[in-house]
């Protein structure tokens, strides 16, 4: 049976927060897209409001129910609960196949027709995603689909808003706005002309040397850093005021500047405002994609070196173009991660890749052009539960 026609289908997504910002980063570009773009009343079960605020200012970390952004956010506080068939949305969400209420599940399998069960999985390269994607699985008298993100069009494609290259263009076109933007948070006009990086890793990122590379080196680089992030590095380098947004400081040829953390929205303009991109996770990784800049990504550590397998697979698909393998951009990223046994120090690394920076740039946006040809997650999602249901 097909998603009502009669009104806006409603979704319900369920994320409990793990990597502190990645998590709920996802869920909410993913609902206020599903929202705002395709009229679905999406309801946002959220168990860490706290670092939900960090990216939504406007979020009351006291309330049980509120609307930010056309959604409804309900305070996800344990697995207790009592659900009717009228609570349950046409469309359940699980984000990395978290347990969702019990009492949910029981109010779902009494509905007639079922509600669509979506497992929205982690984002991954590897090549095995592509026999997994849409997937089933019997769960309690329903059927569950496993739902994948991916750099194919045999999976669900990549979280982007249908504006989101023609404002990213405006905006990188327009000098005066991008310098009004980044004046905001202290960036002189000597810190806009220089090389711009934005930093955002996890601790065990090898920035302290990175830091002495960019501050011995003969070209001004002006580095952008979320407040918290890379903490020892940062308060090596500017001292005891390094978790206070706005701190900053020059050695030799680096600025470091320390920034509050903003609103995604923002975060998009800082990509797009910075030369070389630095970021971590899922939701920074594929906002750097859609940035078109030179990237390195710090992936999340999983058991095993399995996030190292996900890096090389990601690397086999993006840091290749016509001429083959940029080997300064897959050995930044491996040493960047810790992947490779025998990488070259950053005094040789940085250099290799600055250089090939105008051959990654023009990866990066043909990368963009063969990602915008699989469409979008929450359109690709919403098509997939229409012609299940």
């Amino acid at each position: 049976m097909p998603l009502p026609s009669d009104r806006a289908p409603s979704l319900a997504i369920f994320c409990k927060v793990v990597d502190n910002y990645g998590d709920i980063g996802i869920c909410w570009r993913l609902a206020r897209q599903l929202s705002g773009e395709h009229g679905v009343a999406v309801t946002l079960w959220v168990d860490d409001l706290s670092s939900f605020r960090r990216i939504c200012p406007e979020i009351d970390v006291t309330a049980p129910v509120q609307q930010a952004g056309g959604v409804t956010v309900r305070h996800w506080r344990d697995q207790e609960g009592v659900f009717a068939p009228a609570d349950i949305a046409d469309i359940v969400i699980e984000f990395f196949a978290c347990d969702i209420p019990p009492g949910y599940i029981a109010a779902m399998a009494q509905c007639t027709p079922q509600p669509v069960w979506l497992n929205l999985e982690g984002l991954t390269a590897e090549e095995w995603v592509e026999g997994c994607h849409a997937l089933t699985s019997p769960r309690h008298g329903m059927i569950k689909h496993f739902f994948f993100p991916g750099f194919t069009n045999k999976t669900g494609g990549l979280l982007r808003e249908a504006a989101l290259d023609e404002k990213r263009l405006a905006f990188q076109a327009d000098a005066g706005a991008m310098a009004a933007f980044l004046g905001q948070f202290g960036v002189s006009p000597a810190e806009m002309s220089a090389l711009k990086v934005s930093l955002f890793c996890y601790p065990s990122a090898p920035v302290a040397e990175l830091f002495g590379v960019w501050q011995a080196g003969s070209a001004p680089v002006t580095c952008l850093v979320p407040e918290g992030v890379a903490f020892d590095a940062v308060q090596a380098f500017i001292g005891d005021d390094a978790a206070t947004a706005g701190a900053a400081r020059t050695r030799g040829a680096l600025t470091v500047r320390v920034l509050p953390f903003v609103p995604q929205d923002d975060y998009d303009r800082l990509l797009w405002a910075c030369d070389v991109n630095l970021v971590r996770g899922e939701d920074s990784f594929v906002r750097a994609q859609w940035a078109g800049q030179p990237f390195l990504w710090h992936i999340y550590v999983q058991d095993e070196n399995l996030h190292h397998v996900k890096l090389r697979a990601f690397l086999q698909r993006y840091a290749a173009d016509a001429d083959g393998v940029i080997d300064s951009l897959a050995q930044a990223a491996l040493a960047w991660n810790g992947a490779s046994a025998d990488a070259l120090p950053w005094t040789l690394l940085w250099p290799a890749l600055q250089a090939d920076l105008p051959r990654i740039r023009a990866r990066a946006q043909a990368w963009q052009r063969q990602m915008q040809s699989n469409g979008d997650l929450a359109s690709n999602l919403l098509a997939f539960a229409g012609a299940t249901r």
